[in-house]
């Protein structure tokens, strides 16, 4: 794994290379920004966003959201896949919300991942981008992305978190996991784009396994490679069950 002057540097290139990286879920209050982040488990940003402004007129906060029934909610999220064990999640959030917190989202990653349906990646979405709380969303293409350049070392989300949080400064966490996401979804797809990435020659991945492979030689595995894509909210406990 890099060290931590070698990260920064980095990143600094990747920030350069998508300029203003923010997340693509559509919301006005911390209470929308949760409900589309569970909802994007297993779905696209994109798909989220066509589903929630009429499901935010109809529910404005937690404690409209908290009187739904399944029945009324699952037709509504259909799109976004998963539909009824995530109608079964928001409705749970939402009630703990009202019965433990007044109907306001909390400020604390402890308070967070207590509530139905949020994990570690949903509570740090929630807390970088609406609650001014620094926090390192570890989904998918953090995960990968990370692991293929060498600024971690782990097919565990948690401890990929760790790594970057530790070699990153708090007020560039939430940035730096936008980056990330977003070069993920950009160029260091599965099939990574290569030749568009900003740091193809500090990337290992390219390194050891594409380089060799043009030059004709055997690839070389990367120290620690995810041996598959984690789930976006590998914290749901609701959305996880559900797939068993």
């Amino acid at each position: 794994m890099k060290p931590a002057r070698e990260t920064l540097e980095v990143l600094d290139k990747l920030e350069s290379q998508h300029p203003g990286a923010d997340t693509e879920l559509h919301y006005k209050t911390p209470f929308q920004l949760l409900v589309a982040t569970i909802l994007s488990a297993q779905s696209t940003d994109a798909r989220v966003n066509m589903v929630t402004p009429a499901l935010f007129k109809r529910y404005r906060d937690a404690r409209a959201l908290a009187k739904a029934t399944p029945a009324a909610l699952e037709p509504q999220i259909h799109s976004t896949g998963f539909f009824r064990a995530k109608a079964r999640a928001l409705i749970r959030m939402a009630q703990a919300l009202v019965k433990q917190h007044g109907g306001e989202v909390p400020a604390s990653m402890d308070a967070l991942v207590e509530l139905p349906g949020v994990g570690r990646k949903t509570a740090n979405v929630v807390l970088g981008h609406a609650l001014g709380v620094p926090g390192l969303p570890v989904d998918r293409h953090v995960l990968r992305v990370a692991n293929r350049i060498g600024i971690a070392e782990s097919d565990d989300p948690v401890v990929v978190e760790q790594q970057l949080c530790a070699a990153v400064p708090k007020e560039r966490w939430t940035r730096t996991s936008d980056t990330l996401i977003l070069h993920g979804r950009r160029i260091c797809r599965p099939k990574p784009l290569c030749d568009q990435c900003a740091v193809r020659d500090e990337c290992d991945y390219f390194r050891l396994v594409v380089a060799r492979a043009r030059d004709g030689k055997a690839p070389k595995k990367p120290k620690k490679m995810p041996a598959k894509a984690a789930a976006p909210h590998r914290g749901s406990k609701s959305i996880r069950a559900a797939r068993r």
